[in-house]
This record gives structure tokens, C-alpha cells and sequence, in this order.
């Protein structure tokens, strides 16, 4: 179990985080901190998640937005459950 944390979260009503290490790998025991409070929790990879690239905290549809540093960041594509990879294959983003 890491004591390094694997994913950021900025703050408590995102529903998405970042992975911040390289070669994140599937099965992974997590430890998620959420920079607003400095607060962590645990979360199990579903997936390899490149670094930079986001993961689900909790299940999503398609259609519900995607919230990053509190914002509304774009739309999810498709169902996308907890500790799942996100990223362009199931996300919309506003920006692009």
C-alpha cells in the first residue's frame, strides 16, 4: 500500500481525479488526495492509466457531467464506472 499518492483530486465535488504517477496499472490500491483539505481516501484502479490522464471516482452515465477543480470540465460519452479510465474514448470536454 503506497503512502505516495497516485491520484489528486482538487476538491470534494469533482468526480474525476489525475493520476500523477507514471505507469499506473489495473488493480492498483490508490491513495487519492484531495488538495483543497489535504484529505485522502482509497480508490482500486479498474484500468492502466497513463499519467495526466483522469479516473472516475464514482460511477457516471452518459450524458452527466464531468466536474474537475470544482468546474464543469464537459460531458461524459458513456457509462464510465468507479476507477475507471477517462479520457477522450468516454469524455467530452468543454475545452475542445
Amino acid at each position: 500500500m503506497s503512502s505516495i499518492p497516485q491520484l489528486l483530486v482538487h476538491d470534494h465535488k469533482d468526480n474525476v481525479g489525475v493520476v500523477v504517477v507514471e505507469d499506473l496499472k489495473a488493480g492498483t490500491d490508490m491513495l487519492c488526495v484531495v488538495t483543497h483539505d489535504n484529505s485522502s481516501f482509497r480508490l482500486t484502479a479498474k484500468d492502466d492509466v497513463p499519467i495526466g490522464h483522469k479516473i472516475a471516482l464514482s460511477d457516471v452515465s452518459s450524458g452527466d457531467t464531468a466536474v474537475k477543480y470544482g468546474e464543469d470540465i464537459g460531458r461524459f460519452k458513456a457509462d464510465v464506472t468507479k476507477g475507471s479510465h477517462v479520457h477522450v474514448h468516454n469524455l467530452k470536454t468543454n475545452r475542445w
